[in-house]
Parts: C-alpha cells; structure tokens; sequence
C-alpha cells in the first residue's frame, strides 16, 4: 500500500485503484477534496482537528458510494446518511475499501482532569498500518507501520517514546504535528528516531508526501 501524510493528523492508504482516508480535520485545507476522493473515509474522534464535520457531510452527499466509520457521536452528527455511515466499537473488524480494519479503543488521552474524555477509536489496516487517534493505545497484535503523534495539548514526549517502545513496530511516521515549529519537529525526531530513545526508525514526511509499506 502506498501511505500519504497530509496535514496534521490526516493520511490516506492508497492501494488497487482505492483509497482510504483517516481523520480529515479542519487543520487541513484540501479535506474537502480529500473526502470527495476518498472510497471510506475512518474518524477516530469529534474533535475539529481530525473531523471537519462540513467537509465529509459536502463529501457524502456528492458520492452516493462514500461511507464512514467512526464512534457514535461521529456518526449522530451526520444525519440523512444512515445507509454509509457506520458506529465503530473497540473490537470491531471490518472491510473498508478493500483493507482489513481492526478497531481499538477507547477513550481520548486525558488533556486536563477538568475536560471529560471522549470516545476515540484507533484503527489496525491491514495489519500493518496503526492510527491511535488522540491516544497512546495499545494493540495486541504486531505493528509494520505506527502513526505517532507528537504535538497537542495531551501529548508528553516521555509518553511518547514509552509507546514506540511498547508498540515496537518496524517504523514510526509523525503524525498530530500540526503546532511544531521546524526546531520541535527536529527535536521529536531526537528523542523518538533511531538514533534517541526508541532505537526505531522515525520516518518525517512532508505534507503530501508518500511511502510504501
């Protein structure tokens, strides 16, 4: 499969024709056009960042042939789609544009004690590639390729580098990175690449750039 990073938390799986797309938010300008594009689309949570509700709602009424997975307050926001939209469980499996899905979960990383968590769901595809969403979520099954966040409110570096070393998958690609200057983005790189304190390799793409898996 070939594994494109877009801004922030957004990626896209492309394989035989198909795509899937996780976690357009608003943080990324061509959601909109990443949603019309996209087979199936998979959120991870409601927050704005990884859900631009308006993007995939203009998305699904222009392609009767789009469906999303998510949580349930996902798909409660998406009236008039019952048909292609689909409630997503820690433990469900499923199809998605022809890759195999496995969901775990669930809640969000906890931000501040004040700031109740919510539901967010990670996904296995194919296992090989994991997206934990907004959490450091573990999995009981070996990891290829593993989406890392690495800036945000809920983020902590030592969290980080803990969950490479627990996941140890055979290489990582910064994700959630949207607030990081170039000198935080190096920094990151530092700690969680193969040279710091993970012995895994870090792979840092650029916004629309691609890697094989």
């Amino acid at each position: 499969m070939r594994l494109t990073k877009h801004t922030h938390a957004t990626v896209s799986l492309h394989r035989d024709g198909r795509t899937l797309l996780i976690d357009p938010g608003t943080f990324t300008p061509d959601a909109l056009e990443l949603a019309r594009d996209a087979d199936v689309i998979l959120v991870t949570h409601d927050h704005f960042d990884h859900f631009d509700r308006d993007a995939v709602l203009a998305a699904l009424d222009a392609d009767p042939e789009l469906e999303l997975y998510g949580p349930s307050a996902v798909i409660e926001s998406l009236d008039g789609f019952d048909d292609r939209t689909h409630v997503v469980t820690p433990g469900d499996e499923f199809t998605a544009a022809g890759f195999a899905v496995v969901a775990y979960g669930g809640e969000h990383a906890l931000i501040h004690p004040e700031i109740p968590q919510i539901d967010n769901i990670g996904y296995l595809v194919d296992g090989s590639v994991l997206h934990p969403g907004d959490a450091y979520l573990q999995v009981d099954a070996p990891v290829d390729t593993l989406l890392v966040p690495t800036s945000g409110p809920w983020t902590k570096m030592s969290d980080a580098i803990d969950y490479v070393r627990a996941v140890r998958p055979r290489q990582s690609v910064q994700i959630h990175d949207v607030m990081l200057s170039d000198v935080g983005t190096a920094s990151a790189t530092m700690f969680l690449g193969e040279q710091g304190l993970t012995g895994t390799t870090l792979l840092t793409l650029t916004v629309g750039e691609s890697v094989t898996i």
